[in-house]
């Protein structure tokens, strides 16, 4: 059966249950915690393709994005809280829906990790650019170096973005050396991100330049720009939908939580309302002071992101006279445009420093799917392979490496922001599904976090999720398809064949648990 191969839940769990983690955490540990994964990439590289899509609309798409994400997130918990191993949504469906589907989970998972990778190495590029090339040395790098084939932001006739490479390629080699994340370091970054925001929302909300005309007309393109167009508040929304990827961070603490019945949720939820807000004023200052209404093509729709006709449109304006949303470091850009040049480029500043380690979580996030994907035999064991000296994966980082490299130099971030979150949301079904699988097919076991009213938020998180895709770009849409294709094809060829539970190849411990038959559905026997 192509469906039967469900590795058990005893198996899985097998190795974790050998050892018990310490429950110090509270909510409000969490909820911080939350707050400083979710906060990043998205709000300072996405607010510029968000306002083109949606113009002052970017506010309640923010909130769309937010909402999805919630329910998401409460049934992300349970699961996470029930097996916490590593592997994420690729784990859970494998021991709920079978072997196929879950390949096809975690070859979402690798088109998620890498391409967000290079649309953050792609922000990155522009903060890069615009406050330290340009703003501090006063160094103008050439168009076809800093920008994409088909880059926004008033980049013409891009070749590469040479700066993103640099950047990737880099955290790749850090990644392979060794090099580990310091937790200290990793706070004090937060709280620039931080900071730098608040200082952003205070400023504008306050500024003479703000004015409220500057909303009119709030949704300038609808609500529904139409199924394919990725525009509108909806569209904006399941592109911005980047902006809150990482929250699932916080159900991973699950087991180190005490009472996580009540803290998980209140840290995931409260991270999730405390960034939606946050995101809303810093859109609403960003729009209310130099206005975000998008550039309209001659059908009275907005030119796509990362476009070359919106490129085109953007090369018109004067530097001093850029709209937002052909900028490339949008809250940056406002600051300076209102006569705050010196705030403008310390926020940028902080995003160049803060946006690196969002690169190496991805870039090492990638790798674990890797490894649990190659330890259960459905890739090659090589790209697990430890460099004998720097005791890394470095065959599997490298080629990841190399792959972030080439598409952050020849795709514009919003594209590559909608193709990351097309396996992104398709991960968070799954997980969905499978919690609502588990609640039958594992009704007795322990759940130190279940989620309520589970009968209503799962069929929400499901719908919700297949909303904002179908709101994506038609090519960002056929991305996942074509991508999956590929997997299936690789499966079939290779993976199915070698697989170790398909094998019987198990650890001790595990061979009572394992069967290969597929679990039983409600109404049906």
């Amino acid at each position: 059966m192509i469906f039967g191969r469900v590795k058990p839940i005893d198996a899985i769990l097998a190795t974790a249950e050998k050892k018990s983690l310490h429950r110090t955490l509270g909510w409000f540990q969490l909820t911080l915690f939350g707050i400083g994964c979710v906060i990043g990439t998205g709000i300072f590289v996405l607010t510029a393709a968000g306002a083109q899509k949606a113009g002052p609309g970017l506010m309640l798409a923010f909130a769309i994005a937010g909402a999805v994400c919630i329910v998401a997130a409460l049934c992300y918990a349970e699961i996470a809280a029930m097996l916490p191993v590593a592997g994420s949504a690729y784990t859970y469906t494998y021991t709920t829906m079978g072997e196929m589907l879950a390949w096809t989970v975690g070859w979402a998972l690798v088109l998620e990790y890498a391409v967000a990778a290079s649309a953050v190495a792609v922000g990155w590029s522009g903060f890069f650019t615009g406050t330290i090339l340009n703003e501090f040395l006063g160094v103008h790098l050439p168009a076809a170096l800093s920008g994409a084939p088909l880059s926004m932001g008033g980049v013409a006739g891009g070749i590469i973005n040479l700066p993103a490479v640099v950047i990737s390629l880099l955290i790749t080699w850090l990644l392979m050396i060794g090099t580990t994340e310091s937790a200290r370091v990793n706070a004090v970054l937060v709280a620039i991100k931080v900071v730098a925001l608040t200082a952003f929302i205070g400023i504008t909300l306050t500024s003479a330049y703000f004015d409220p005309d500057k909303f009119n007309p709030f949704l300038p393109a609808g609500v529904f720009g139409g199924f394919g167009t990725g525009v509108g508040a909806v569209g904006a929304a399941a592109t911005i939908f980047f902006a809150y990827v990482g929250f699932d961070a916080v159900s991973t603490a699950a087991e180190e939580t005490k009472n996580p019945q009540r803290n998980v949720p209140i840290g995931l939820v409260g991270s999730l309302l405390f960034c939606t807000v946050f995101y809303i004023a810093v859109a609403a200052g960003a729009i209310g002071t130099m206005g975000g209404q998008p550039i309209m093509g001659p059908n009275g729709v907005p030119f796509p992101t990362g476009s070359e006709e919106l490129a085109r449109q953007c090369a018109t304006y004067a530097a001093d006279k850029l709209p937002l949303v052909c900028s490339n470091e949008a809250l940056a850009h406002v600051l300076r445009q209102i006569g705050w040049s010196g705030v403008g480029n310390a926020v940028g500043l902080a995003a160049m420093l803060a946006l690196p380690s969002v690169i190496l979580i991805l870039m090492f996030g990638q790798t674990r799917i890797f490894f649990v994907m190659s330890r259960d035999g459905l890739l090659p064991e090589v790209l697990s392979r430890v460099h004998p000296k720097w005791k890394t994966p470095h065959i599997v980082t490298a080629a990841t490496g190399i792959a972030v490299a080439i598409a952050a130099a020849v795709l514009p971030v919003g594209k590559l922001a909608d193709i990351a979150n097309a396996g992104t949301l398709y991960a968070f079904m799954m997980v969905a599904i499978a919690v609502m699988i588990l609640r039958k097919t594992a009704a007795d076991r322990a759940r130190s976090f279940k989620t309520p009213i589970l009968w209503l938020l799962g069929p929400l998180t499901i719908f919700g999720c297949i909303f904002l895709f179908f709101n994506l770009p038609i090519d960002a849409m056929l991305v996942l398809p074509i991508w999956g294709a590929v997997g299936m094809v690789i499966y079939f060829a290779y993976s199915r064949n070698a697989s170790h539970l398909g094998r019987g190849i198990v650890e001790s411990h595990e061979a009572e648990a394992v069967t290969d038959v597929r679990p039983e559905v409600p109404g049906t026997h």
